[in-house]
């Protein structure tokens, strides 16, 4: 059999299916996708885009007056469920939203008066939550409550306080948020009616709060990442001064995640090519450090596998590590077990499926041109450098690309014949090897990709 982009051996990574169900043009440019956690929603993944409008397409100052005029950032939410038993076309686009440009997105991992809640972080600088409701056998998102940040500014990031798919009952469910003037806020969610309440806002960063992630475990403590390049804790009960401040990354700090799986471990993405693990018990040097060869706009950790992460590298396309060692006693190097890049395109989100896919007896695949060289030998190339930190300025770029071509359309792969559930209660880690499912998403040619990688 021949992998699509296999760079690891005994890994191997394939372009998901046959027709546009493998790769969808997203029309505007896609910088963030989530799979849903909650159990009966697996099935649905969200897509949102990002789009700046420039000058010369913007109406004409019917004064004749020569005015600036601001720049509109446009955004698309899509909603898109998911059938691995469909050969012909597995994804299925079940709803699109016209918003503000979406910057972020992450879906609560509990239900919240009965429905799933998606959180959208939007350029219009609000934080707006979207409740999961059924229509006619479908799955809608409607508008729940909506929180303007701060006037002026884009709204970067989004995180949940429930990451590990649970919290104490008594605890508050609470969102930390934050923006492109430096800011962090700390919301409270209203579950008995729509409200979202601002419980706290600091200065955290000089220039843009590229990220706000919680400690899962202690939800009290959040960390915060941002273009001056430091890495920052935070109590929030007493946000005033940071607990830590690190410069161990070389340029802006773009993604943290705390593990799901792990109580103690952390891991962060930079615009310096690097993903750093660390000990939350000892946050002065971090136990690993993996170059990636692109900025790190986004780190996911594998819902049951405790030892997978997946980073959006940009340039540089998505990686697969295996931080097992490094996690472990001996505290040992992380590996690369997939690197995969996609040509013409910036990378910006991915994110992995809780379906667990299952593969009937292997038959042959072909690879289109469109994709990297398939050969271990081959090497890939990452044109140019990492672009400058501002969105604006990426989605202003002229990147070639465009809707999808029939070639790029066409690939095959053997069809999947079962779909099963990867959940904490009966977790995979026993596994030999299993099929993954993740999805991609592209900022220069608009392309949400899906993709299967079977680990051994």
């Amino acid at each position: 059999m021949t992998p699509c982009g296999t760079l690891a051996v005994p890994s191997k990574v394939w372009c998901l299916a046959t027709g546009a169900g493998s790769a969808v043009d997203t029309e505007y440019t896609a910088d963030s996708v989530e799979w849903c956690p909650l159990e009966g929603c697996r099935h649905l993944l969200a897509c949102g885009t990002y789009q700046l409008k420039k000058p010369e397409e913007q109406p004409a100052d019917p004064s004749g007056l020569d005015v600036d005029v601001p720049q509109t950032r446009l955004g698309r939410l899509y909603l898109y469920s998911f059938n691995a038993d469909s050969s012909a076309c597995p994804l299925t686009e079940v709803q699109r939203r016209d918003t503000d440009a979406i910057l972020d997105m992450k879906w609560c991992h509990v239900q919240v008066a009965g429905h799933a809640l998606l959180g959208v972080a939007d350029a219009g600088g609000s934080i707006e939550l979207l409740r999961l409701v059924r229509s006619q056998n479908a799955h809608l998102l409607q508008p729940f409550s909506r929180f303007a940040l701060e006037k002026q500014c884009l709204a970067l990031s989004l995180d949940w306080s429930t990451g590990k798919a649970g919290r104490v009952s008594e605890q508050p469910l609470k969102i930390v948020s934050s923006d492109s003037s430096g800011q962090l806020h700390l919301l409270n969610v209203g579950e008995a009616g729509p409200g979202l309440r601002c419980v706290a806002t600091w200065q955290a960063h000089r220039f843009e709060a590229w990220i706000a992630a919680f400690n899962y475990w202690q939800t009290e403590i959040v960390y915060s990442g941002g273009d001056d390049g430091l890495l920052k804790g935070w109590d929030t009960r007493l946000p005033g001064a940071p607990v830590f401040a690190s410069r161990r990354h070389s340029a802006g700090v773009c993604s943290v995640q705390s593990s799901p799986h792990r109580e103690t471990i952390l891991a962060t993405g930079s615009y310096d090519e690097h993903v750093l693990l660390w000990d939350t018990r000892s946050m002065k040097q971090p136990i690993a450090d993996v170059p990636v060869q692109g900025g790190v706009w986004r780190l996911k950790w594998h819902p049951c596998h405790h030892h997978l992460l997946l980073a959006a590298c940009m340039h540089s396309g998505f990686k697969i590590i295996n931080c097992q060692k490094a996690i472990g006693e001996k505290r040992e190097a992380c590996t690369v077990s997939v690197s995969h890049a996609l040509p013409s395109s910036l990378l910006y989100g991915a994110d992995w499926s809780w379906l667990r896919l299952h593969r009937l007896p292997q038959t042959p695949l072909s690879c289109e041109a469109s994709l990297p060289c398939s050969d271990p030998a081959c090497t890939l190339k990452v044109e140019g450098q990492p672009p400058a930190p501002s969105f604006d300025r990426l989605a202003a770029s002229d990147g070639e690309g465009g809707p999808l071509t029939d070639e790029t359309k066409n690939g095959s792969r053997p069809l999947t014949s079962g779909v099963g559930v990867c959940g904490r209660d009966h977790s995979l880690e026993a596994a030999d090897s299993g099929i993954n499912l993740l999805a991609t998403c592209s900022f220069y040619d608009h392309v949400l990709h899906f993709w299967e990688w079977e680990s051994s």
